[in-house]
């Protein structure tokens, strides 16, 4: 296929003698497949996989079945708090110390499963990475020749974000585990063992504990992920991996700030899911390039990016603007502008 140069999808804004602020996003056409590609929701529109791909793909797409059901049984996490605080509150109950006990046990369970997937998160998401970076192709050629890997490592974004949500919100995953593990302590000192042990051992909850300390554990699962894969692979220009990053948050702000592709939205879903891997792919650029995201001379144009979240409402963009403001790694850098310090203030 043809691969042009342009200047993408708009003009220079009018007097400034800059070109568009996408940067090094070049060919129009292959652009416009990705937006297509990765923001419709239409069966016939949605990319298939290549022979070359179908490997990865297979693998990634497992994964991603099993991240509706995560996303679902996180989102109806209730906790124990109740029963914690009885056991609490009546220490010499037997009856109550049990209640929470049985209460808790499950969550527990429940808890490593999110663990667990996360291990399995960063195993499909370093395959995508090494599927779109990989020579002899710039990072735009492989956007157009595995528009179903891209589509997917969207997706896994759009996952990680929405898990980092609504862990953020629910102190009860927190206060669930503080309790499992102080009761495990204390029988231990007692020489008794609990049979949930068996399921979730000390090392395992140390494990546990590290994540879940995190406010943002999934995106902070991947940025390690992100990281590790540009130190292991030094034979591979770390510009392969920050300008695929790059590419995917211009065509995201394209969409967002653009009346012709953002009239496309046919719900606010699709306008959140776009907004997700936005930020996503921003924070995971700002891990892994050496000055990061928010510099001169970032391929990302951050200001964009930020004002296009900010003019959407609050309550469905605090979470995102957090995460810019709070697991990025450049932010509070010397080469950050005032000017991008108090968009985020």
């Amino acid at each position: 296929m043809l691969l042009v140069t342009y200047t993408w999808l708009a003009d220079a804004p009018s007097g400034t003698g800059q070109p568009n602020l996408l940067y090094d996003c070049t060919d129009i056409y292959i652009a416009k497949i990705f937006v297509l590609i990765l923001f419709q929701s239409s069966s016939s529109l949605d990319a298939q996989p290549t022979e070359a791909e179908t490997a990865v793909w297979n693998q990634v797409s497992a994964v991603l079945e099993e991240a509706h059901g995560i996303l679902a049984e996180l989102q109806s996490y209730n906790g124990a708090g109740q029963e914690i605080r009885e056991a609490i509150q009546n220490p010499g109950d037997l009856q109550l110390q049990e209640k929470a006990w049985n209460a808790v046990c499950p969550l527990v369970a429940k808890l490593k499963r999110f663990y667990e997937f996360s291990l399995r998160l960063e195993n499909a998401l370093r395959s995508l990475l090494e599927a779109l970076t990989s020579p002899p192709y710039a990072p735009m050629q492989h956007l157009e020749r595995e528009q179903a890997l891209a589509k997917q490592f969207a997706e896994i974004l759009h996952f990680t974000l929405s898990f980092d949500e609504l862990k953020m919100t629910n102190p009860a995953i927190q206060n669930d585990f503080s309790y499992y593990r102080r009761t495990i302590s204390r029988n231990r000192l007692n020489n008794q063992q609990l049979e949930a042990e068996n399921e979730v051992n000390n090392e395992m909850a140390n494990r546990m504990s590290l994540f879940y300390a995190e406010a943002t554990p999934m995106l902070k699962t991947l940025s390690n992920a992100t990281t590790k894969f540009v130190s292991e692979n030094k034979t591979l220009p770390i510009e392969d991996t920050t300008d695929c990053l790059s590419t995917m948050a211009c065509v995201c702000r394209v969409m967002l700030e653009t009346p012709e592709y953002r009239c496309r939205f046919t719900n606010t879903d699709t306008m959140l899911f776009c907004m997700r891997v936005m930020v996503g792919v921003i924070i995971l650029y700002d891990h892994v390039h050496p000055v990061g995201a928010f510099a001169k001379t970032s391929k990302i144009d951050m200001k964009g990016c930020i004002k296009v979240l900010k003019e959407q409402p609050s309550n469905s963009v605090e979470g995102l603007l957090n995460a810019l403001r709070y697991t990025t790694r450049h932010l509070n850098d010397d080469s950050t502008s005032k000017q991008i310090r108090a968009l985020l203030q």
